[in-house]
């Protein structure tokens, strides 16, 4: 960067005059606030007063630890960030100014043969982009995959958060990709790490065969939280391995992460020409990922609430915590697991624990709360409540690739009553809860009882005074130390079945979920 060289052109001028041994650390100039505004000009200096005109001049000419601070408008750029930050003088930063907002508009703008982003990152580090909306970018070209924000490379420690991103289009039919976010670890070594995306807003993209936000490659150490993603045609957030993105096979895949308290909703291929009318994204996916905690995240009026599977034969989505979230009123199962067909990989050593399912599969698909697909393994399910819809439908498996899996202290309800509920095992059909348990040896401490949740209508799913879920959960320490509200996980001692811990408060002060 100019302002680099310049500054290394000047320490090296001191040097050799002789004003500092070679044991001396030359220390950096303090860091620097630059502005840009859409009336400024590229030969100001960048303060406030003379601001640069694009943000483009200013990833080109900062240095660790300085920040750009942009002012509301709209800027018609793509920029590439140049620049990193480092441990000792702290992230570049990239902001909106306070109260304003910087708009990157790509109406006017040509997707590039390669693959391209309002906000490109690729291998820099200590970045952050903070507060921005970027819209508007779209193709006809299905060689061509308009991102909003793409990191790639072997980039680390970077910080995405509060922007909005709409508009990203791919209209290039069947064969089109778009993203909001993406992150793409593309090298063998070193993965990308560090990755915060945080309190973004993604909704009217049109992904084609891709994602709102994803996660492919050598990717470690991540957090996705707090974001808000709906109403978009393919899925919501992703997790992704074995695709070839980076090119050792041993690192292709997202792993060690948390993914929490994001709120999902209106995920739907039913108009994405990449799916032929099928209505099959999730709001939350694990394709091919390890080691992935999913918590505290409410995803409702999606295609699928959560899935955790392998597309490729002989991989497996492994060891991957399911806790503490809200899956309602999705359009097949709250959960899927397994690979979608037998030519698919497997689900391995995962964990689906006190989650509350209420009326999902709302098409009545005949997927249930639970569709357990093909070839799972090892995989535990406690501690979930199971509210069924008129369907009467708790959980469908047609595969008998089924093995190792344990399911117990879940508690069930429809209300038609145990008698008339269904489950499939193994591609075997069972009605009535006991003729469940005694068939499959499932569940022998669940219950079938009425959760008795705060309001079925809105919903609430809070717990009430009498819930039989109240103390009825095994203390398990996977389900982590806390419920979907932030709460305290285990209360007076025994865990609570569902997403949420019962408090002696006056019921009164439950709020209703936030409806949108």
């Amino acid at each position: 960067m100019k302002k680099l060289v310049w500054l290394g052109l000047v320490i090296t001028a001191v040097f050799l005059a002789g004003s500092c041994s070679p044991t001396e650390t030359p220390v950096r100039a303090a860091a620097t606030t630059y502005y840009v505004a859409t009336d400024g000009d590229n030969n100001n200096p960048g303060t406030l007063a003379e601001p640069w005109g694009t943000i483009q001049y200013a990833a080109d000419n900062i240095a660790a630890g300085d920040t750009v601070l942009v002012r509301g408008g709209i800027y018609e750029e793509a920029v590439t960030i140049n620049v990193s930050g480092s441990t000792t003088d702290g992230d570049v930063t990239f902001m909106s100014y306070t109260g304003e907002t910087a708009v990157l508009d790509g109406s006017n703008l040509t997707v590039p043969n390669s693959d391209s982003a309002l906000f490109l990152i690729d291998s820099q580090s200590y970045v952050t982009i903070d507060g921005f909306e970027l819209r508007n970018y779209r193709t006809t070209n299905s060689s061509r995959v308009p991102m909003g924000l793409y990191v790639a490379g072997s980039a680390h420690h970077i910080t995405l958060q509060n922007n909005t991103i709409h508009q990203i289009e791919t209209n290039a039919g069947a064969n089109g990709n778009a993203h909001g976010i993406a992150v793409y670890g593309t090298e063998a070594a070193p993965a990308i790490t560090d990755v915060i995306i945080s309190n973004n807003e993604l909704y009217d993209l049109k992904l084609g065969n891709s994602e709102a936000l994803v996660l492919n490659g050598n990717v470690a150490n991540f957090l996705i939280e707090g974001n808000l993603v709906h109403d978009n045609d393919n899925i919501g957030i992703d997790l992704i391995g074995f695709e070839g993105t980076a090119p050792d096979t041993a690192v292709d895949q997202a792993r060690d992460g948390v993914v929490r308290g994001n709120t999902v909703y209106n995920i739907d291929t039913l108009n994405n020409p990449a799916y032929g009318g099928e209505q099959s994204a999730a709001g939350i996916y694990v394709d091919g990922g390890t080691r992935i905690t999913i918590e505290q995240n409410q995803v409702y009026q999606s295609n699928f609430g959560i899935e955790i599977a392998s597309e490729h034969s002989g991989r497996a989505t492994s060891e991957i915590i399911v806790r503490n979230n809200l899956l309602y009123h999705n359009h097949n199962a709250g959960l899927a697991m397994g690979g979608y067909d037998t030519n698919r990989g497997s689900t391995e050593a995962c964990a689906i624990l006190n989650n509350t399912f209420f009326e999902n599969d709302s098409n009545q698909t005949g997927s249930g709360e639970l569709y357990v697909q093909f070839d799972t393994q090892n995989n535990v399910i406690k501690n979930n409540i199971f509210y069924a819809n008129a369907q009467n439908l708790f959980m469908s498996n047609e595969y008998t690739q089924n093995s190792g899996n344990v399911l117990d202290s879940n508690l069930f309800f429809a209300a038609d009553g145990a008698g008339v509920g269904e489950w499939q095992w193994k591609n075997v059909y069972y009605q009535g809860f006991t003729a469940y348990q005694t068939g499959t040896g499932n569940d022998a401490n669940s219950l079938f009882a009425n959760p008795l949740l705060a309001s079925t209508s809105l919903p609430d799913l809070h717990l009430l005074t009498n819930s039989p879920a109240i103390d009825a959960g095994e203390n398990l320490a996977e389900s982590g130390s806390v419920d979907f509200a932030g709460g305290g996980r285990v209360n007076n001692g025994r865990i609570d079945i569902g997403a949420y811990e019962f408090l002696a408060l006056t019921e009164s002060l439950f709020l209703p979920l936030a409806q949108k």
